[in-house]
């Protein structure tokens, strides 16, 4: 036997021993957890059409209930409340034969009234095409306090009897919603957030990896805003409702009411609580619209590592709507349209910057833009120059850019660094890979074949190729100096991986603090019935200092959701805009006791 053959055979032996060891461990630690839920944890129910309405009204923080496949006449949630450790969760069947909630002619299908951390998942949502019945709503303004509402891999239907008819509503003042995994297929308008009068602020939300598609109007409306009621719980330092790997469709309908652009978000208030927060838009597919713009903005925003296809007049239009634009930064977006790619129809107010852009129009960029810097393009006859198959057909696109052809000087992006994910590409991989700076223009960071997920008019698997996919995600957060702030850490495992335990070292950077028990568990994990437990990781020379934490407890496998939250506090004399937070050695187990590397997470917190 060669040495070589020797060493990798020792090596495999060294493994297989430390495999073995930690199987053991987990099989101890599942097994002796078990013992250690808390009498009075959450309750599982079942709900068939003929009891769910009395099941509804008795759920309490951290009960789950179970819709049985059938047709439900309509549902409303009245007066629950969870916690954000604690969500009620009210599903449908993840696969099979659907739970289908239908709209009926008096009301909408859900009405959600003055309750808060509820998440509802897994339903068919049917408005049964009745004008005016909408599938999700939350509305009466003041006289109904909502927030914190989960809306998970629900599929919406029969909501385009008319323009007026939107799949999702709030029209009262909320916020800490999260809006995932949905489908809205030929409503009205899919989402309509906020009331056209200024006077219903959504604020603090999450719309992430749903899939749009021809709705008569806008696929996504956040209204402007005027000065904040003042409503207690809501938000009132700086926070960013983020709208990402989202997928927004539009096709030749008809508009009787007028043409919208696929996605429109307004601005803020101009003074006050709310005066400084930002939409921040990234990692989208914007596709076809024969009659308006994809995007159109005012206020604060950010809007990076987009894809951009069609578009009537532009693509992308920056302008005074009901408010000014005040702050646009847009930056390493692909944008493949006949017409203008980027369009400032007014001056920013405060600051612009439109840099590192992939830009394929007959007129590439036209405004009064301050700072433009390092974008790259040409004519769309020419796009092919420079990336793989450029197409306005969704199923055969590809903008993968082409070896050579679409990098030059580095950008430098840290003036962004306090906007999540501001340094990864569309599809969730490092723009500097090998600390030669952000060198790739337009929405990918890569050339030649693309590793990650093929455009397409379908929902975005968001992952990044170079981790697990998807499976850890800590969620975005600020916090000012001498204050304390908190962030998620979020559970979004591969379904054929049945997680049953996990464990990671999380660190954060210079200025922020967090302490074991700072770190406690999350509504998905207390779902599942399990315990954590954190402690501080013995200083290493190298090693960024931090805490190592278990999450475990018996074999029930833990949902897709929040398995911890995490406060942290910012230092008084914290220096910069941002701090980073890790997980590293990220280690999932199921219930066979296989084991699973989950990768690493990071974010970026934001120092005010």
């Amino acid at each position: 036997m060669s040495r070589n053959s020797t060493v990798t055979f020792q090596r495999r032996k060294n493994e297989m021993q430390t495999s073995s060891r930690l199987r053991f461990a987990w099989g101890v630690i599942l097994s002796i957890s078990s013992f250690l839920v808390p009498t009075g944890a959450a309750a599982a129910y079942k709900a068939t059409p003929l009891n769910y309405a009395s099941r509804v009204a008795r759920l309490k923080a951290g009960d789950t209930l179970n819709l049985a496949a059938g047709s439900y006449p309509g549902l409303t949630i009245r007066g629950l409340h969870g916690t954000s450790a604690a969500w009620i969760v009210i599903t449908g069947p993840s696969s099979g034969p659907p739970a289908v909630v239908l709209g009926p002619a008096c009301c909408n299908a859900i009405e959600i009234l003055n309750s808060s951390f509820v998440s509802i998942e897994n339903l068919t949502i049917d408005s049964k095409g009745i004008e005016g019945t909408f599938g999700i709503s939350a509305k009466d303004g003041l006289s109904n306090l909502v927030h914190d509402i989960r809306i998970q891999n629900n599929r919406f239907i029969g909501q385009g009897a008319s323009q007026q008819t939107v799949a999702i509503s709030t029209k009262t003042p909320t916020w800490g919603w999260i809006i995932r995994g949905n489908e809205i297929s030929g409503a009205g308008t899919g989402i309509y957030l906020g009331n056209s009068d200024g006077a219903q602020p959504f604020v603090a939300g999450l719309i992430e990896n749903n899939f749009i598609e021809n709705t008569i109007g806008y696929n996504v409306e956040i209204k402007w805003q005027r000065r904040r009621p003042a409503v207690p719980g809501m938000p009132v330092s700086r926070s960013s409702t983020i709208i990402r790997n989202n997928v927004f469709v539009k096709n030749g309908r008809p508009s009787p009411d007028g043409d919208r652009p696929n996605v429109l978000v307004g601005g803020f208030p101009d003074m006050g609580a709310g005066s400084d927060d930002l939409y921040e838009m990234y990692g989208n597919l914007f596709l076809n619209n024969p009659r308006e713009a994809l995007l159109q903005a005012s206020g604060r925003v950010s809007v990076h590592d987009n894809i951009f296809v069609g578009g009537e007049y532009t693509a992308i239009a920056l302008q005074a709507h009901d408010l000014p634009l005040k702050l646009a930064h847009v930056y390493n977006n692909t944008i493949y349209t006949q017409h203008q790619g980027i369009l400032f129809g007014s001056p920013a107010m405060l600051e612009d910057a439109v840099i590192g852009n992939l830009i394929f129009a007959d007129v590439p960029m036209s405004g009064p833009i301050q700072h433009a810097l390092g974008n790259l393009g040409n004519t769309v006859a020419h796009a092919g120059e420079y990336v793989t198959a450029p197409s306005f057909d969704a199923s055969t696109m590809d903008f993968y850019p082409l070896p050579g052809k679409c990098e030059s000087l580095p950008l430098d992006l840290k003036a962004f660094a306090a906007e999540t994910d501001y340094a990864l590409d569309f599809n969730g991989a490092a723009k500097d890979k090998s600390n030669q700076g952000a060198v790739f223009r337009g929405a990918y960071a890569g050339a030649g074949k693309n590793p990650g997920w093929k455009l397409q008019r379908a929902e975005k698997n968001a992952v990044n190729p170079e981790s697990a996919p998807g499976a850890i995600e800590i969620t975005p957060s600020s916090g000012k100096r001498g204050e304390s702030g908190s962030f998620l850490i979020l559970l979004r495992a591969p379904k054929e991986n049945n997680i049953a335990g996990v464990q990671w070292e999380l660190s954060a950077g210079a200025g922020i603090t967090i302490a074991p028990a700072d770190i406690v568990i999350g509504s998905a994990a207390a779902a599942a019935e399990k315990t954590l437990a954190c402690s501080a990781m013995p200083p290493v020379p190298g090693r960024p200092v931090g805490e190592k934490c278990l999450l475990a407890g018996g074999k029930k496998k833990i949902p897709d959701g929040p398995i911890a939250i995490v406060r942290y506090r910012v230092g008084r004399q914290a220096d910069g805009k941002a701090a980073a937070v890790r997980l590293e050695n990220i280690l999932g187990v199921d219930a066979d006791l296989k084991m699973v590397d989950l990768g690493h997470a990071a974010e970026t917190l934001a120092i005010q």
